[in-house]
């Protein structure tokens, strides 16, 4: 299959004014202007997309799927523990059933907003299977484990995760662990986890340094989450040094953890992200729903560190009178460009697909378009005045016109239905 576009935009390269695609077997096998594409290739199905931008699927490094149906109904609090407490209790009126439609509500959200790879925290196992085969999605489900409320054993909950997860690794994407954060787990179920995981090459996600609660209970043994807690976790591993420093000595820091916002740091913490190369997955509408202080962007920059974006949950979404939230990458590049004019437009576009792709092992399969990557791509409308590029594409709002995962077209927007454009 030929694919022409009016624009094909590589991300690891620059963008190909009347481009091209080769795609063959599900992978890609050749990209360049149509002209050189089409006189090396020969006569063979072509599939003329139009007046469109072409770009590789992105890649979503955090999602809550589970909590998709939550949208709308929790108000942003006073603190980060008055929102975990209401979290809790809206969650207490879901139903199993309730979970499952957000679950596939949230999967069909991404595929039509051009998600194509996501890093989704699973809190449901049972059924986890069948969800995952019921998606295109190319899926990494990490399972999450918490412990501390049920008062479990770390090494019976890992080991049950470890045995749900093994029934679960049919089909595209991959399996991991995610102790949920620092608070919410002890220190032994970290240990535990990273063991776990790495003995078995998987990845591992936690949320880490989310909130100036969190940073005051473990650095100063103070503060809203410190007061709510110490009564129902040992405190023994708060005042200690910051959750990144908490993270470290407990053996979670590495080249497989997406550390999941990162929004307080203290001196040396970027500094430590960086030399032992764990990725920061940063969620811009969740931390502008929690007026957080401005992401630390900087010196995680300066310290080597990958950053990649997820859309969280929908349940720290501000909602907007007449628009409805969705799970949007683009929504998220849109909100992070709004907050910080210092990261070009292509910088954002690297970290929702290429640093994605990176924190999952994946560079150079998703993420990109290059010989020999996974034909995962999406469509965009190419207006006529279109000026550069990635701006353009920062600025997209809905649908995609159309998705294509692992060389299938898995969506296209009704009405946009191009010859040759046949959904698997």
């Amino acid at each position: 299959m030929i694919l022409r576009s009016r624009f094909v935009v590589p991300v690891s390269g620059p963008p190909i004014h009347d481009g091209a695609i080769v795609v063959s077997e599900g992978r890609i096998l050749a990209l360049g202007s149509w002209p050189d594409i089409a006189a090396g290739t020969g006569p063979g199905p072509m599939v003329d997309l139009g007046e469109t931008i072409v770009l590789p699927g992105l890649v979503n490094a955090h999602c809550h799927l589970d909590y998709t149906g939550l949208v709308g109904m929790l108000a942003p609090p006073r603190n980060f523990p008055d929102w975990i407490k209401s979290i809790l209790a809206a969650k207490a009126g879901f139903s199993d059933a309730d979970f499952t439609t957000s679950w596939h509500t949230g999967a069909v959200q991404l595929v039509t907003s051009g998600t194509t790879t996501v890093a989704n925290i699973e809190t449901m196992p049972a059924g986890l299977a069948e969800r995952r085969a019921a998606t295109p999605l190319r899926l990494h489900s990490f399972l999450e484990l918490t412990g501390v409320r049920q008062q479990r054993d770390p090494v019976s909950l890992v080991a049950e995760a470890i045995a749900t997860l093994d029934r679960c690794r049919s089909g595209p994407g991959a399996v991991g662990l995610s102790p949920h954060a620092p608070y919410s787990t002890l220190p032994a179920l970290f240990r535990e986890a990273a063991q776990a995981a790495r003995k078995r090459g998987w990845k591992l996600t936690t949320h880490l340094a989310e909130s100036l609660a969190e940073f005051e209970m473990f650095m100063f043994r103070r503060g809203p989450m410190f007061d709510w807690l110490h009564g129902q976790r040992p405190c023994e591993d708060c005042g200690l040094g910051s959750p990144i420093q908490h993270a470290a000595v407990h053996g979670l820091l590495g080249p497989d953890l997406l550390a999941v916002h990162v929004n307080y740091l203290w001196d040396e913490d970027a500094a430590l992200l960086g030399r032992t190369g764990a990725s920061v997955v940063h969620c811009p509408r969740s931390h502008d729903y929690f007026h957080h202080q401005h992401f630390p962007s900087d010196p995680l920059i300066a310290a080597g560190v990958n950053l990649c974006l997820g859309t969280d949950s929908l349940a720290s979404v501000r909602t907007e009178p007449g628009r409805r939230s969705t799970l949007s990458l683009f929504d998220e590049m849109a909100m992070l460009a709004a907050r910080d004019n210092t990261l070009a437009p292509e910088t954002i576009l690297r970290w929702a697909t290429v640093h994605g792709a990176r924190a999952l092992g994946l560079e150079g399969m998703i993420g990109q378009l290059s010989p020999g990557a996974h034909a995962d791509l999406i469509v965009l409308p190419a207006p006529a005045g279109i000026g550069l590029v990635a701006e353009e594409i920062l600025h997209h709002q809905g649908p995609v016109l159309a998705s294509m995962i692992g060389g299938n077209w898995v969506w296209h927007r009704p009405g946009y239905e191009p010859a040759g454009l046949v959904l698997t």
